[in-house]
């Protein structure tokens, strides 16, 4: 295997970086088949590179079955025929890079699709044999081994299905999402092996970063005990082993100069800090912001526990407003509770879109101010709202899972307008994408709003162009009236947000570099709108 070139190590870049996030599937599609791919990408990437983002992440594009979006892979070296080839992934990394855009892309280290030939393998090699060993099977409970070998919930919020299917032959296999999607045993040395091979196969290809799915989630108890709720240690999360397996993938990472940023959803801070320290994970993702509501104090907590819990280790912080996986920020911000959680998504939640809005071009300015690394999800920089599926078009498993009952995310991951004028507003399909787009998609076009001053795609790429000034030194809060959050940076740089119900007044400056929406007649700062200036 190539060894690692150091000509290419970088700078710290990923400590302030401007990170898109790519769902390949419903970005553009470049060969008109109704789904997106890795040819509509790479015809898109001057368009990524005029936004001025740093670096994109693709979530997974591997060959996968799509029984969850991708994310239960089968090959993690080949590239899904529906978005492409490796050959294609290979041109797409170098492509970017020469546009100043790296690329990071997802690993799903928790488990694999039912079609990895490790599974199947297991599945024909029948009970006890070493096979097996690479996943969690068990025998059942009760006289017959009717009963699955624990209680586990689904990490499927909602869902009332089990996380143990039960095989033919009497034994039981767990997955903690679908049964499509069984767990890896992470105390068997093959899948740590192979782990660390796969890192080492993206990163050879340019590769500079990896996501990693589910970070907290790897190992398990070896005796699958029942859960009890607040009872530690968690036989499944956050295991104290999980440490050890991420001070492995350092040193793999560490020989390309390869960064990681981890889905870690713990309540615990400090627990939370652990995965951060100087050999383990470079940055985590900062799931209190995205799912802290429009609110002064809350915001303004949310940002010092963030800052807080990474100073001791020296990490820095993420912002992020939304995903692949949550409500559409100008629509979960247009809703009586702004905040987000899995376990209150319901259909028919009233929305106001233009309050909404007016609030995310706010919180734009507010999350790309901030000391640290920012997410951007496609179709975020143009305002784009969470779109009502047709039931019977409802692809998401979690939606399956839950009895009907949760909407589901396929809301937030509808192909993306491009041309206001074009069939299916240029997302480039010959026929009717892979996930229906609403009748007044087109009107959030990108081309469309390239030409308005006022779009919010215009607002992103003023942004990003100007986020430069806030340096990268810490943030210092200033005093304001209630309900406005003000604060500095480096070289003068402020950041004022006005979340109370009144106009606010400025405070004196010397430049006013970009507000979210314009200011009143008397010059004050209207309610849920953001201004940056140099005092």
């Amino acid at each position: 295997m190539a060894q690692p070139t150091p000509a290419r190590k970088q700078s710290d870049w990923w400590r302030s970086a401007v990170i898109y996030q790519v769902y390949v599937r419903s970005f553009a599609d470049g060969d008109g088949d109704g789904t997106g791919d890795l040819a509509g990408v790479r015809a898109r990437l001057p368009y990524l590179a005029e936004l001025g983002v740093d670096a994109l992440w693709f979530t997974p594009w591997y060959l996968s079955p799509l029984k969850d979006g991708g994310y239960d892979v089968a090959d993690y070296r080949s590239i899904d025929p529906a978005f492409g080839t490796l050959a294609e992934a290979e041109k797409l990394i170098a492509e970017a890079r020469e546009l100043g855009i790296r690329t990071i892309v997802d690993i799903v280290p928790n488990h694999v699709s039912d079609q990895h030939p490790w599974f199947r393998a297991a599945l024909a090699a029948g009970p006890g044999s070493p096979e097996r060993e690479m996943f969690h099977f068990r025998p059942g409970r009760g006289e017959t081994g009717e009963i699955p070998p624990n209680d586990w919930p689904s990490q499927f919020a909602g869902s009332t299905e089990p996380v143990w299917t039960r095989l033919p032959d009497g034994e039981w296999y767990l997955h903690l999402f679908t049964p499509e999607q069984p767990d890896l045993n992470w105390d068997h040395p093959a899948v740590r092996r192979e782990h660390e091979d796969v890192l080492r196969f993206w990163f050879e290809r340019g590769v500079e970063g990896v996501r990693i799915d589910s970070a907290a989630l790897l190992a398990k108890d070896p005796e699958l005990p029942d859960f009890t709720e607040g009872v530690d240690p968690n036989p499944f999360v956050d295991r104290d082993e999980l440490h050890d397996i991420y001070r492995s993938w350092r040193q793999v990472a560490d020989d390309y100069d390869g960064v990681f940023v981890g889905e870690v959803w713990l309540p615990d801070t400090e627990r939370f800090a652990r995965y951060l320290r100087p050999d383990e994970l470079h940055t985590a993702f900062n799931f209190a912001f995205l799912s802290c509501p429009w609110d002064p104090a809350r915001l303004r907590s949310s940002i010092d526990e963030t800052l807080a819990e990474h100073a001791p280790v020296g990490a820095p912080a993420t912002w992020v407003l939304c995903n692949h996986d949550v409500t559409r920020t100008v629509t979960r911000y247009g809703r009586e509770d702004t905040a987000f959680a899995f376990a209150t998504k319901a259909f028919g939640t009233p929305t106001d879109l233009a309050l909404g809005t007016r609030r995310a071009r706010a919180a734009a300015l507010l999350s790309l101010a901030l000391p640290g690394s920012v997410y951007l999800y496609q179709g975020e920089e143009l305002g784009l709202p969470e779109a009502d599926i047709p039931l019977g078009r409802i692809e998401d498993p979690m939606h399956f899972r839950s009895g009907g009952v949760d909407p589901g995310r396929d809301g937030c991951r509808v192909p993306l307008p491009w041309t206001a004028d074009a069939p299916h507003a240029g997302f480039g399909s010959r026929q009717e994408p892979w996930l229906p787009q609403p009748a007044n998609w087109a009107s959030y076009a990108a081309d469309g709003q390239a030409g308005d001053p006022g779009s919010m795609l215009r607002l992103y790429r003023e942004a990003i162009r100007l986020r430069p000034a806030f340096g990268s030194g810490p943030l210092t809060w200033l005093p304001a009236p209630d309900g406005v959050l003000h604060f500095a940076r480096a070289d003068g740089a402020h950041c004022v947000v006005n979340l109370s119900a009144t106009a606010a007044e400025l405070p004196a400056h010397t430049d006013l570099l970009l507000t979210s929406g314009p200011l009143d007649a008397q010059g004050r700062l209207p309610q849920d709108t953001a201004a940056w200036l140099r005092v």
